[in-house]
């Protein structure tokens, strides 16, 4: 899968230059195509039975009871808000260092987002962090009522602090798992537990961009072990429609003469949405689940890579800190680079990687720092989450990357740094 491939002459000669290489991007094969041809050619475009099938294999690759799928991840972590029952002085505790969806699902709902700082090397959210937002938000007269935990780059924040805290103060706890499909936690007995297993958590948000570690061109997935939850989260995915006879409030309208339910009849006992998943999304999803482990041993070896050809850049260049008892699925590859001792800013960097065919990306620009944001709750100083995103820099990571790709990233790099 070669793209971004350019011809050109110089000096009479016809040369190809070396393809462009992006943060991310999917791995397709003819498995995946011949799974979406298959629905293409079958009945069921979208509310047919694949979105089931993949729901349940997903739920048994996870541990998880339940797995609810939907549109994308933005609509998981909107779902996963409704079914919190949030009200307008309630608060939720978001690590400024996301992807804005992450607190635009809280107001979505009317809640107040309660900004935490995160630790500046991994730029993850710790348990004091979270103490401090809880402060500051109760400090405002509002109730804090849940936490999420922000996976980033396919590490996990500090769950066994984050769950202990929510267990204290009796809040609920929603992983923004959009960047962990394929991380699995050292458990206290020494087992390998996968994200999205919600052993310490109420629910967990899953992404199937493109750019994530599987795909299916937008799709997000809600797991949990709670039966009520997982309820709520059906219903609202397709309008607050059910069609369960056991709760219809209208007996009369919804049963025939016969006493059996009226076959069209359904009920709306809640306003919901539509965030369904297609079948041709979900048939992609399922091919993709098979090859999940290959993924993710494939992303782990380029990881592995780069922090050994990158550690002579030290200390100009260092690698985003890594969390023991974390077996990540990388989405990214985080390089923290001193801008300042380099004497190039990163405008400057990127642009002289894009010039060697490289590409490269920041994750994130502090939500709370979105004029958005700041006209709501004012200035924040949250110096942990200024610092990663200072010195962040995301490098081209994904499956189909070769060695070679890997090395021409790290010989730009080396370049750039020694001169």
């Amino acid at each position: 899968m070669v793209v971004g491939r350019r011809h050109a002459r110089s000096a009479g000669a016809f040369f190809v230059t070396a393809r462009f290489l992006p943060y991310g991007r999917q791995w397709i094969d003819e498995a995946d195509i011949a799974a979406v041809e298959q629905v293409l050619r079958g009945d069921w475009l979208t509310q047919g039975p694949s979105v089931g099938w993949f729901e349940r294999a997903f739920a048994e690759k996870v541990g998880a009871r339940h797995a609810i799928a939907c549109a994308n991840a933005t609509a998981a972590l909107h779902l996963c808000m409704l079914a919190l029952n949030l009200e307008p002085d309630d608060a939720v505790v978001v690590p400024s260092v996301t992807f804005l969806a992450t607190a635009n699902a809280v107001r979505y709902v009317g809640a107040q987002v309660a900004f935490a700082d995160v630790d500046p090397q991994s730029g993850l959210m710790r348990r004091q962090d979270a103490e401090d937002a809880i402060r500051r938000a109760e400090a405002r007269g509002w109730r804090v009522r849940a936490v999420i935990p922000v996976h980033l780059a396919g590490q996990t924040a500090d769950m066994a602090g984050l769950s202990a805290l929510a267990r204290e103060r009796a809040l609920s706890i929603v992983e923004d798992a959009a960047h962990a499909v394929g991380t699995h936690l050292t458990g206290p007995d020494g087992q390998k537990v996968a994200v999205g297993a919600c052993d310490r958590s109420d629910l967990a948000c899953f992404s199937f961009h493109p750019v994530k570690t599987m795909a299916t061109g937008e799709g997000g997935m809600v797991t949990t072990n709670d039966d009520a939850l997982a309820r709520r989260i059906r219903v609202a995915v397709s309008h607050g429609m059910t069609r369960d006879p056991a709760e219809f409030s209208d007996t009369l309208a919804a049963t025939a003469a016969s006493g059996q339910p009226n076959p069209w009849y359904y009920e709306m006992g809640e306003i919901g949405l539509n965030y369904r998943m297609t079948d041709l999304q979900a048939a992609l999803g399922l091919s993709q689940l098979s090859k999940l482990d290959a993924f993710v041993r494939a992303r782990q070896t380029l990881v592995d890579a780069y922090d050994m050809a990158l550690a002579p850049l030290a200390p100009v260049l260092r690698p985003a800190a890594k969390v023991p008892g974390v077996s990540a699925g990388w989405h990214l590859y985080v390089a923290l680079i001193d801008f300042a001792a380099l004497g190039l800013d990163r405008a400057a960097v990127m642009g002289r990687l894009r010039q060697d065919g490289v590409g490269s990306q920041v994750h994130y620009i502090p939500v709370h720092t979105q004029p958005y944001y700041r006209r709501l709750y004012g200035d924040l100083t949250l110096p942990g989450a200024q610092s990663w995103y200072h010195h962040c820099l995301s490098l081209p990571l994904y499956p189909a990357m070769s060695m070679t790709d890997h090395d021409r990233v790290v010989a730009t790099l080396t370049r750039l740094i020694k001169g």
